[in-house]
């Protein structure tokens, strides 16, 4: 047995010993992927996770998604592997912040994209995610909606509801950002028959390179009932794992520039830490918590 078969094997007894649920994101390291009970993006895990009679959460995924998951399940044990593994998108607006943006456009509802802190979500009217942003702002009576903190998603989800005034908060995703329409191109040219799918966070010159924009879930489902046999995957490395996992015979090309440092901090070491020593507990606020659980759950009730 291998020292990384053995760790999971660790990983594997602890966590029926702490009746607990290991929930890893599509874009953590493959073995990380590989020993979550489930996988995806960050709000479906969160819900999955809710779902359960587990009484201990690990979230192998980066600080807001943890959050995420104990505003869903307040009375669950929710253990972050690495506390510092965070994002510098939901870092880009704080509460102080979005309160100063609201100020500026009185009486104009906010919607929060799930990357964010809880402190800014409970300043906010509703959450989003990548996968539901157009419905959401498709879904409220106001004529002028504020949109935080991702200036990208943003301005595409403007894009599909043009008979909104959708006001863009500058915050954006730099691994998202480094992406550039020449390097999607340059892989285009080597593989020209291979469909491009690209995440609504990457910039609006990149995204006019995309026969298709989705988010990660959206990516998997496209990719499983696409006829194509090859695809240039615009966005953080890590979905190429089940990507591949669930479509054997088909290609996936990557944007190699596409890694999130944060994302990949996490590894089966600190996940069998946190399970051992039950460190780096999620705690919030109440009172915080109380407004945040409230915008996530206007979205949840929108579908």
């Amino acid at each position: 047995m291998s020292d990384e078969q053995a760790l999971m094997q660790d990983i594997l007894r602890l966590k029926r010993e702490r009746n607990a649920v290991i929930l890893s994101h599509n874009y953590q390291r493959p073995a990380v992927q590989d020993i979550g009970d489930f996988t995806g993006d960050s709000l479906g895990l969160s819900r999955q996770a809710a779902a359960t009679e587990a009484e201990v959460i690990v979230f192998c995924g980066v600080h807001f998604m943890a959050q995420t998951a104990k505003l869903l399940s307040p009375d669950k044990t929710v253990l972050l592997p690495v506390p510092e593994a965070g994002c510098p998108m939901a870092d880009m607006v704080t509460a102080q912040q979005l309160r100063r943006f609201k100020a500026e456009h009185p009486g104009a509802p906010v919607v929060a994209y799930v990357n964010t802190t809880a402190e800014v979500k409970a300043e906010a009217d509703i959450c989003c995610t990548s996968a539901n942003a157009v419905e959401v702002v498709r879904s409220l009576e106001a004529e002028k909606v504020l949109f935080v903190p991702d200036r990208n998603l943003g301005r595409w989800v403007a894009g599909q509801v043009p008979d909104k005034e959708v006001v863009l908060y500058q915050g954006f995703c730099p691994t998202h950002e480094l992406i550039t329409p020449d390097m999607v191109l340059e892989i285009k040219q080597a593989h020209p028959q291979a469909v491009v799918m690209a995440h609504p966070e990457c910039n609006e010159a990149t995204l006019e390179t995309a026969d298709a924009v989705r988010s990660t879930s959206g990516m998997l489902r496209y990719a499983a009932e696409s006829e194509a046999q090859e695809f240039i995957v615009v966005t953080e490395v890590g979905i190429l794992h089940p990507l591949q996992q669930q479509n054997p015979g088909k290609r996936f090309y990557p944007v190699l520039a596409a890694v999130c440092p944060n994302m990949k901090l996490t590894t089966l070491e600190s996940v069998k830490r946190a399970l051992q020593e039950n460190v780096h507990q999620i705690e919030i606020d109440p009172q915080i918590a109380h407004r945040a659980r409230r915008a996530v759950q206007r979205m949840v009730e929108i579908g």
